[in-house]
């Protein structure tokens, strides 16, 4: 019986590649910041990025404007993905310099970066293991390719304690990350040759007890947004 071939769900890029070795060459500049002891994947994180009191306002912001978390692909398993997500507004006067101060950490245009969301997570509730990367063998890629292309660097940022569960555990790469308030998490979804690399696969472990809120920054190849708001 002949086992069925994966395709790889990308090739190199060397466009993905050169975005891989500027922004880590950007990070590792960071007073404070420490990359993870990894080499099956670029992770870097940083204590206090966020303040107390924008922690708390983009909780809020959260709270006002959640809705059930959805996936780009369909899946059979109901528990896959339980949070809720908020589509935070880019141009708001207080989100947009959070916004734009990620995307200058990353040393990555702003234009690149997508609607930053935010997330939470309930007791019980979860984000099974996934990748951050598009699968450009699934119909969506088209969609995708035209609206800024792969998906390069993440960045994450926690904005609260959990009294328990809730980490990010990249378990391919062997690294895990308690929320922090504060802290942000960034790495690459890229090989060094700018093919998707499989160990970034992370999961957002179940919420045991209390409430998880974190916010996300996916960036594009190429741009997403236009520089001024329309």
């Amino acid at each position: 019986m002949n086992t069925p071939v994966r395709k790889a769900p990308g090739g190199p890029s060397p466009v993905r590649a050169e975005w891989g070795r500027s922004v880590e060459a950007t990070l590792s500049a960071v007073p404070g910041i420490r990359r993870a002891k990894t080499d099956a994947a670029v992770v870097f994180a940083l204590t206090d990025f966020l303040s107390e009191d924008e922690c708390d306002m983009l909780m809020a912001t959260i709270d006002a404007g959640r809705r059930k978390s959805t996936l780009l692909t369909a899946t059979n398993d109901p528990n896959f993905r339980t949070s809720d997500s908020c589509d935070l507004d880019r141009w708001h006067p207080l989100l947009q310099p959070i916004d734009e101060k990620i995307a200058h950490l990353l040393g990555i245009p702003p234009e690149h970066g997508e609607t930053m969301q935010g997330q939470r997570y309930a007791p019980g509730q979860q984000f099974r293991a996934h990748n951050d990367y598009f699968n450009e063998n699934e119909p969506y890629w088209a969609s995708m390719a035209v609206q800024g292309g792969q998906r390069t660097w993440t960045a994450m940022v926690y904005l609260n304690e959990v009294e328990q569960g809730g980490a990010t555990w990249f378990p391919q790469a062997g690294v895990r990350f308690n929320p922090r308030p504060g802290m942000l998490v960034a790495w690459n979804n890229m090989n060094a040759d700018g093919s998707p690399n499989l160990a970034t696969l992370h999961e957002g472990m179940a919420v045991v007890e209390g409430t998880k809120y974190i916010i996300t920054k996916w960036f594009r190849e190429g741009p997403w947004t236009p520089t001024i708001e329309p």
